[in-house]
Formats: structure tokens, C-alpha cells, sequence
């Protein structure tokens, strides 16, 4: 059984701001939860080979996990290969709406055998994540 959510949320901004600022790490801390800190190897916007390292906190606990990017389309897209809390591909996916951009973010993985039983949990959790930093994404490029 694997995990695989989407949330989205409609931002009133155009696609190249949502885009700017979303695909940089730089702003990582402003609108992703759990985390507290982002290293990218280099600065700016993610483009494919790109990696970056977090530090974040889960389940009471601190531990270093590393994401790649394994595809980009300039302000649209951006696809990552993450290892920790187990491997998964996340999307950030950006489409133009009438009144900004429809932002998505898709999390596809595996548990594996050790957290296999927990699937289920996990996708619910991975989802309520995600939805709650895509809220922050909203409140923070809204903000006057």
C-alpha cells in the first residue's frame, strides 16, 4: 500500500510570483510546517539536480532529510525525490485559474515493511501536512 495525496489550494497571485517564491528554498521556513531549516547547495530558485537539506522535527524527535529535484518547468513545476520520513516523490504543481494560481502538491511513497501497517495513518497525516502548509503558502503571498 503506498501513500498518495494531493491537496491544492487557489492562491491570488499570479503563477510566476506563487512560483518565485515557492520554488525557493530560501523561503522554506515561511510556509512549511515541521521544519527548522533548509540548506540548499545553492541559492535561488529549484531546478533539476538541485538538492537541499532540512532539518525538521517528527514525532518528538529532530533528524536531517535530504530532497533532489528530478524535474522543473519553470513556474509550473517541480519534482523532488525526498528520503526521509521514508522515500517519496513530491510535486509542487502550479496552473493559472481565473482569479490566480491553483497550487498542488502531490506526495507519492511507500512506507515500507517496518511502517507498512501505518499506511493508511500515514496518508492522513502526510495529507494534513501538506494542507496546512499550503494554507500558509496562501496566507503568506495574500498578505498585504
Amino acid at each position: 500500500m503506498a501513500v498518495d495525496v494531493r491537496p491544492e489550494v487557489l492562491v491570488h497571485r499570479p503563477r510566476a510570483e506563487v512560483a518565485a517564491f515557492m520554488f525557493d528554498p530560501a523561503h522554506d521556513l515561511e510556509w512549511t510546517g515541521g521544519i527548522t531549516s533548509s540548506r540548499p547547495a545553492r541559492p535561488g530558485v529549484l531546478t533539476e539536480g538541485a538538492t537541499v537539506v532540512r532539518t525538521a522535527r517528527f514525532l518528538g524527535r529532530e533528524f536531517d532529510y535530504g530532497y533532489s529535484v528530478t524535474r522543473s518547468e519553470p513556474d509550473r513545476l517541480v519534482e523532488m525525490k525526498v528520503d526521509r520520513p521514508f522515500p517519496m516523490t513530491v510535486r509542487y504543481e502550479l496552473a493559472d485559474a481565473p482569479d490566480g494560481t491553483l497550487v498542488a502538491i502531490r506526495a507519492i511513497g511507500s512506507p515500507g515493511r517496518f511502517f507498512g501497517w501505518a499506511t493508511p495513518l500515514m496518508s492522513r497525516q502526510v495529507n494534513k501536512s501538506i494542507t496546512a502548509d499550503l494554507a500558509r503558502l496562501r496566507d503568506r503571498l495574500e498578505r498585504p
